[in-house]
Order: C-alpha cells, then sequence, then structure tokens
C-alpha cells in the first residue's frame, strides 16, 4: 500500500473520530448541563440531534445503535425511538473503489473469476455491502465485501459506545451497562471476520437440514477470504412487503411459522441463536418459506443457560418463585432480592406470556404499535426505584431475539399458537443431551464451544 493511501486512510479515521467524538461530546455536555446546572434538556430534541449526527456515518456505529434500539432500557425512549430509525443501507462504494477492494481480496484478475459481476451495490449496511454477480457454472451469488479499515472503525466505536453508555448511566441508574458494552463489543468484532461467518452458515446448514421451511445460502471458499464472503443468492421478498401485502392470514401465519423455527430449533436443539434479528436480513418467498441472509451475529450459550430459559417459563407457569429465581441466577443475575424478582418476572411474564395460552393468538395483543414498550417502560420505572440490575451478558442478545422476533410478528400479524410451537421443540428436553449435540455440531462447523 502506498503512503498517500495509507495517509488517506489516516485522515479518514481522525475525520471519523472527530465526528463521532464530537457527537458524543456534544451529548455529554447537554446530559451534564441538565445533570449538574438544572437546564432542562429537551430529550426528544437532543437524540434526534445525536441520531443525524451518527447516522450519516457508515460502520459499526449505526450498527450499534440499532442494537441498542431493540435492547430494552439499555437507552431512553426517545433515544431508542430516534435510534431505530436509523437506515441500514448506507450510501455504497462506487465501483472504482469496489474493483480496487476486489483485487486486494481476490488478485487482480478477479472479474475473470466470475462470468457476471454487477457494478451497483444491492444492497449497503454498516460494515459492507453485497453485489450480485454469477459464476463461471451460471449459479447466482451474493459478494458481501467489507468496507476498508473497519476493524479501526470498530474500536473506535466500541470506546465510543463505552462513553455513551457510561453517560447514560450518570443520567439513569435504573441498568447497569457494563455487561451490554462487552457483549456487543464481542459480537461486532467477530462480525468482521468473514471466514468465521461462512462457519457459521455451515453451522447452521447443520441445525437446520430438516426445515424444509428455511432456506440458507451456501458459502463458495475459492471465492472468500476473511472480508469477502461470497454465497449462493436467495430471491425473496422483503419481509415487511409480505405483511404490508399478504392479505390471506394463512400466508402470515406460515411464515411466522418458519421465522420461529428458525430461530428456536438452533436455541433448544443447540444452544445456539441468531443475534440480529433485523428486517433486512431475511425475505419470503411465494409459498411463505423464509430466506436467512445474513450469520454475522452468532451467540452460542452453555447448555445450562438454554436450561434457564425453559426453567422460568415452569416457573411462570406453576408460580414457583424458587424455581425463578433458580433460573435467573443460573443466568447469572446477582444480588437479587424479592422487589426485583417480581419486576424481573413482570418482563419474563411479558416475554413468556403467548408461550403460556394453549390457543392461537396475536404476540401482543394490545393496541400498542411498538412490541413491549408499555411494559419495559413499567419494568424501567421500578429497576430506577429500586437500584441498577446488571443484565448478564448471555442475557442481552436472547432478549434482543425475543423483542426483535415479536416486532417481527407483530408486524405480520400472525395469529398463532404459540404455546403449542414452543411445546414442540421442549417435549423431552435434556440438558445433558444438548451439550453432546452442541459439541458435536460445532466441531463439524470448525467452531469452539462456549466459553
Amino acid at each position: 500500500m502506498s503512503p498517500r493511501s495509507d495517509r488517506n486512510r489516516l485522515v479518514g479515521r481522525v475525520r471519523r473520530y472527530a465526528r463521532v467524538g464530537g457527537a458524543v461530546g456534544g451529548a455529554a455536555a447537554k446530559l451534564a448541563g441538565g445533570r449538574l446546572f438544572g437546564v432542562k434538556l429537551d430529550r426528544d430534541r437532543h437524540a434526534a440531534d445525536l441520531t443525524a449526527a451518527l447516522g450519516g456515518l457508515k460502520g459499526p456505529l449505526m450498527k450499534v445503535a440499532q442494537i441498542l434500539s431493540t435492547i430494552p432500557d439499555a437507552l431512553p425512549a426517545e433515544y431508542a425511538e430516534r435510534l431505530a430509525a436509523l437506515q441500514a443501507n448506507a450510501p455504497p462504494m462506487g465501483w472504482s473503489f469496489v474493483k480496487r477492494r476486489m483485487a486486494a481480496e481476490l488478485g487482480s484478475d478477479w472479474e475473470r473469476r466470475f462470468r457476471r459481476f454487477e457494478h451497483e451495490a444491492a444492497a449497503a449496511a454498516s460494515l459492507g455491502q453485497v453485489h450480485r454477480a454469477t459464476a463461471k457454472d451460471g449459479v447466482l451469488l451474493a459478494c458481501k465485501l467489507q468496507y476498508p479499515d473497519m476493524a479501526s472503525a470498530v474500536e473506535a466505536d466500541i470506546r465510543q459506545l463505552r462513553v455513551i453508555l457510561a453517560l447514560y448511566g450518570r443520567y439513569d441508574r435504573a441498568i447497569d451497562t457494563g455487561n451490554i458494552h462487552a457483549e456487543i463489543a464481542a459480537r461486532l468484532r467477530e462480525e468482521l471476520d468473514y471466514r468465521r461467518e461462512a462457519k457459521q452458515i455451515g453451522l447452521y446448514r447443520l441445525m437446520l437440514a430438516a426445515e424444509k421451511g428455511v432456506h440458507l445460502p451456501t458459502p463458495v471458499a475459492t471465492l472468500s477470504t476473511g472480508r469477502l464472503l461470497t454465497m449462493g443468492w436467495l430471491e425473496g421478498k422483503p419481509l415487511l412487503d409480505v405483511a404490508r401485502s399478504a392479505r390471506s392470514v394463512a400466508l402470515r401465519n406460515e411464515v411466522a411459522l418458519h421465522m420461529f423455527r428458525a430461530w428456536y430449533v438452533p436455541f433448544y436443539g443447540y444452544g445456539v441463536i441468531h443475534g440480529d434479528p433485523h428486517l433486512g436480513n431475511y425475505s419470503v418467498r411465494p409459498d411463505g418459506s423464509v430466506n436467512l441472509l445474513d450469520f454475522g451475529c452468532i451467540r452460542v450459550f452453555p447448555p445450562s443457560f438454554v436450561q434457564g430459559v425453559i426453567d422460568l417459563y415452569e416457573a411462570l407457569r406453576r408460580g414457583d418463585d424458587a424455581l425463578a429465581v433458580h433460573a435467573y441466577e443460573s443466568w447469572g443475575f446477582t444480588g437479587l432480592n424479592r422487589e426485583v424478582i417480581a419486576v424481573l418476572n413482570r418482563w419474563a411474564g411479558f416475554v413468556y406470556g403467548p408461550l403460556l395460552e394453549d390457543r392461537p393468538r396475536r404476540i401482543q395483543e394490545s393496541a400498542s404499535g411498538a412490541y413491549g414498550a408499555k411494559v419495559a417502560a413499567e419494568v424501567h420505572a421500578e429497576l430506577r426505584r429500586l437500584g441498577p440490575v446488571k443484565p448478564p451478558r448471555e442475557f442481552v442478545l436472547m432478549d434482543r431475539a425475543a423483542v426483535g422476533l415479536g416486532s417481527v410478528f407483530l408486524h405480520l400479524k400472525a395469529e398463532v399458537n404459540w404455546h403449542r410451537l414452543f411445546h414442540g421443540l421442549i417435549e423431552g428436553f435434556d440438558v445433558k443431551a444438548l451439550a453432546k449435540r452442541q459439541a458435536k455440531t460445532l466441531k463439524q462447523a470448525g467452531l469452539s464451544p462456549p466459553s
């Protein structure tokens, strides 16, 4: 790489630090003014200003903002609502830039390795962009190309994320965000490694091999590197388009059924969950089957955590407070008292509610357009009164998946017997059998067991 190119990348990093630091610094000044000097803070306008500053950045901080917006109580409601509006599609790299990046990954003769490679990006997101291509044998491909210098951008944004969460912690002490930061940081670093993502696709192909309603891409190792992931192209419509246009309740229910199994067959069968239920990460085929498109954010749980999820369900079903405490402690919650447990049970009662009723129903039967917003606000108010609760790291993406999927089902207006779907997955559950199955499948996929 030339000295001039190095200088350009350095200048780009400095500008990024300045923009992100300026946005966060402005947030700090306004929050400090409100806290120390009694200045009234217009939180909604402040959130809009911060979102405008961060939303223009191409990179992981936009992804962080989207993640935070779906974790209950990680941020004030005004901030979560604004950050949720950040679009996944950042301005794409131009063709001349793409050619240089592809040459860096596959060599100067890279174009000869494809029959066709489309110049315009089919999709552009926070860490990279996707180009449609055709293999030499005519197979349609999706080439996911990482933006340059993303490792530096991720580390910069992880540091700024710590500042943002610390600021919020001073403003509102209901939630201790230390583990939220650690979990998001770990998953973001993993997402940089496209070889790891290819292995995670392989893992999902093993776990969902029997699911005829779920389709997954096939990685192409000879056209992939650590920063380029080439895989088979999956055709389908965006889920929101289907939710808005499908008049058939049966079709919407079919989509919901496949989405439920795509997420929870891996969790209850193997202790694995997809931690990024973003609407852009799946599409729908005409028959209601679904395509899973992104596998960068995967979480592998200790088998004991899965047992805890089932224990909490049983505790709520039977009204067994001792079993509920055992479940929370098996997840890693500490310092629990009777009042805090009652508050946590209120949130758990909402999340598990559809599973406890043996009847077809919508995932949320209130008129609210935001899944769990009212309950989350009530729980947050109680935790603020009782003192900070520190969610365990494993809980962060599990909770996010539950809320994210709940939002999908809310959009679909699906009316499903969630109770029977859930019991079909946990019938005969054995934690030792899960541990053996998990170890065997992770080894087949070339991945390490959870630490």
